[in-house]
């Protein structure tokens, strides 16, 4: 299943919905769906619960059916991607954990040591944007930089579980983009402020379930700048996998319904180059996994925001 979330005509508040049987939207929140009306922003995401569940329920019943698609589409539950305005499949996640040089061709671009444990740091939930929405450049930043990342999303509720358990908490997985302003984040001696900036979390274009990947450590990635491939590598370069994040970050807190955790980003960032490449306005960024999708966003100067 590939979860989106995104936005209704005037409605502020993004509606989540899965791409049908035919390819459009299904909206999850359409009362004509007949599924169970959400009580909180993650429903949609929590294994445990009865939305997705329900909402698993009606996909497969409509890959068999097409009057009843018929009849939804009429109703405005199924409606043509174009028709809406994406937004990042987790708009606003409860933690957004990022994982640090952990790629091993990354770290010896970067001539760092291989870590022995997962260099764990955050984003602002607040940065995180969808596919196809403009990345911003800070007006006080001249360094900012592309980073493709693999990310999953937890679906289950984790605390102090062991890597043998890890992957039954784990939802699915989405492309991000780990936009950062190296100025920042060097000056400061510490990585929130440049990580953190407003639109600096692109993620989609949708969540893929974890049933859709055979092995979430073997896929393809990279990340496009105006065409030109600056980041090609493999999931198989991860050097702390999935099973050993969710074990060992939810030895310390529980990790919830929503949460997204980013891999961190293989070699070919901007910083690294000689001579160097940051963003600028007018840019395209397009970020590609293997089994998942593209993930595209512009570049805009900070005057345009």
């Amino acid at each position: 299943m590939k979860i989106v979330s995104f936005h209704v005509r005037e409605d502020a508040f993004p509606h989540t919905g899965a791409v049908s049987p035919t390819g459009e939207v299904l909206d999850f929140d359409h009362p004509s769906t007949g599924l169970p009306a959400r009580t909180g922003p993650f429903d949609w995401l929590d294994e445990d619960g009865e939305h997705l569940k329900a909402a698993r329920a009606l996909l497969d019943a409509l890959a068999g059916d097409v009057a009843r698609v018929d009849a939804l589409r009429e109703a405005g539950a199924v409606c043509a991607s174009e028709d809406l305005c994406m937004a990042a499949p987790v708009p606003r996640p409860g933690k957004f954990i990022c994982i640090g040089l952990n790629y091993k061709d990354h770290a010896e671009e970067s001539g760092m040591d291989i870590p022995e444990r997962p260099l764990v740091f955050s984003k602002w939930s607040s940065c995180v944007v969808g596919p196809d929405h403009s990345v911003l450049l800070p007006r006080d930043s001249t360094e900012v930089d592309y980073e493709a990342e693999f990310a999953f999303v937890i679906g289950r509720r984790a605390w102090r579980v062991s890597e043998e358990e890890a992957m039954d908490h784990v939802l699915g997985y989405t492309c991000v983009n780990d936009v950062s302003a190296r100025d920042f984040q060097f000056a400061d001696g510490q990585w929130q402020r440049g990580k953190s900036c407003e639109t600096f979390a692109p993620m989609g274009p949708w969540l893929v379930t974890r049933d859709e990947i055979d092995d979430p450590h073997d896929l393809a990635i990279k990340i496009r700048i105006d065409g030109r491939t600056l980041q090609d590598s493999s999931t198989n370069q991860l050097i702390f996998g999935i099973p050993r994040l969710v074990s060992e970050l939810s030895q310390a807190y529980a990790l919830e319904p929503g949460d997204v955790i980013s891999t961190g980003t293989p070699p070919g960032v901007g910083f690294a180059r000689k001579p160097p490449i940051y963003l600028q306005p007018g840019m395209s960024m397009e970020v590609e996994i293997e089994g998942i999708g593209i993930l595209r966003n512009g570049v805009i100067g900070s005057e345009e925001g």
